[in-house]
């Protein structure tokens, strides 16, 4: 794995005058990386990158909006406490860095693990949260119980869970466990991070090789597998505090993949708020920022009026 470039240099390295921050918020330290002019635009990425996964974007994005970043609780170069990994207490960190940097209302847009949270932001501090897009994945709730150990018919071929025409989210299971994944996963974070990324990307090589020694460094340690883990862990406790979030009154936007989770979007989401929106991002994976860029740039362009 190659040497990992810091944080204040990838920030540097990005179109936009982008510059690599840190705040205490909430009790926890967040870094947090801010570029460009104009409204607010929170940037919530998920499991298991960091802020970086928004490169792409981020620059395009710079040219209409003040551009902020996030590595959340456990990601990063944030600080990975013991707990506080349910999406509520991880909404108010975002909550407490958007007034800590002096904004009243903001835009949010989050992927994977990062739109679980700026759901539950927009249920807790609607007052803070224009519109929210959530990239691919939308708030635990109990449809997760229907998740399966096993694959089902049409999440494998053979036996084969990589030829299945629906994803099998094999890791929601292992991320339960505690202290094993730190003990099983130390040195082979880069086969890992391959193995993920290329069971879920459309096509791997939008996520290049230094993009994985990235993410592959930043969960290089037990904390960072830990704290990762913990989101995971903390689904249930997501499951029962959405029970009382009811419809959200903000405006939604869901993007999802047409070879990830659109499908499963389109039948949930529309019963989870007042104005809510899904639709399908063509030729990509999960990872919709990497896959299709510009696609992204432009519905989020577009919804953030």
């Amino acid at each position: 794995m190659a040497v990992a470039l810091s944080n204040v240099d990838l920030a540097d390295s990005l179109e936009g005058d982008f510059s690599s921050r840190l705040a205490e918020v909430n009790g926890v330290r967040l870094h947090y990386v801010e570029g460009g002019q104009g409204d607010p635009l929170v940037l919530l990425g998920g499991w298991p990158q960091t802020w970086w996964q928004f490169n792409k974007v981020m620059p395009m994005l710079a040219r209409r909006y003040r551009v902020i970043a996030v590595d959340l609780r456990g990601m990063g170069g944030s600080d990975t406490p013991a707990n506080g990994y349910d999406k509520k207490t991880m909404a108010q960190d975002i909550y407490g860095l958007v007034r800590h940097l002096g904004h009243d209302r903001v835009y949010v847009a989050g992927h994977d693990i990062g739109a679980m949270v700026a759901q539950a932001m927009a249920a807790n501090h609607p007052q803070a949260v224009k519109k929210i897009a959530l990239l691919d994945v939308h708030h635990p709730d109990e449809t997760m119980y229907g998740l399966t150990l096993l694959p089902q018919p049409d999440q494998h071929v053979d036996g084969d869970f990589t030829a299945g025409s629906r994803t099998y989210l094999w890791w929601f299971a292992l991320n339960q466990v505690r202290e094993l994944p730190e003990r099983l996963l130390a040195g082979r974070e880069r086969d890992w991070i391959d193995a993920l990324f290329d069971y879920l990307l459309l096509d791997p090589g939008s996520i290049g090789e230094l993009d994985r020694d990235l993410y592959a460094e930043a969960y290089s340690s037990p904390e960072a597998i830990r704290a990762g883990n913990a989101w995971y862990q903390a689904f249930m406790q997501d499951i029962e505090d959405e029970k009382g979030y009811g419809p959200l009154t903000t405006p939604i936007l869901a993007l999802g993949g047409d070879r990830s989770n659109y499908a499963y979007l389109a039948s949930v989401l529309p019963d989870k708020g007042t104005d809510v929106r899904v639709v399908k991002i063509k030729d990509s994976g999960h990872y919709l920022a990497e896959e299709q860029p510009e696609a992204v740039v432009q519905l989020l362009t577009e919804f953030f009026l």
